[in-house]
């Protein structure tokens, strides 16, 4: 039995019968030349407009404050909780019978310093978002009605 048997299927058949897939509306290839008419190649050109705006709020003051105050809790937070993860790590290989050691019944140290990693990151996280809505959001609101108003600095 050959590898390939035309009489089976689409085995040694041109182009001319590829049927694209049903959720594509043309076929992979264009009829369509890559150049205009006038002979230029037809190269979409960004939109000039919106990226003056965004190089405008990147400029503003607001963005620049909203980044210093954004990297000034991330910053120590990321710090800590990097140097609490590794602790609790470090713990639990170079001292496992402190990890042993059992708080009631059956749970020990190293259970509880494994529920509070979690307890820690939805901490974290509760106390960014409170945090960003009281430091962040206010100006990048503003930034945001600037920017869909059109108005500069």
């Amino acid at each position: 039995m050959s590898l390939f048997q035309p009489s089976r299927g689409n085995a040694g058949s041109t182009a001319d019968s590829y049927q694209s897939p049903p959720w594509s509306d043309s076929p992979p290839w264009s009829d369509a030349p890559p150049w205009n008419v006038d002979g230029t190649t037809a190269v979409p050109q960004p939109d000039r407009t919106s990226a003056i705006g965004y190089e405008a709020v990147r400029a503003s003051r607001d963005f620049w404050t909203i980044q210093r105050r954004y990297g000034s809790f991330v910053r120590p937070v990321c710090t800590l909780f990097i140097i609490w993860y590794f602790l609790f790590v470090i713990i639990a290989v170079f001292a496992p019978g402190f990890m042993r050691i059992s708080v009631f019944g059956d749970v020990n140290v190293g259970l509880c310093f494994g529920v509070l990693q979690f307890v820690s990151t939805f901490v974290i996280a509760m106390g960014y978002r409170r945090w960003a809505g009281r430091r962040l959001d206010p100006l990048s609101d503003r930034l945001r009605h600037r920017l869909e108003g059109g108005q500069q600095q």
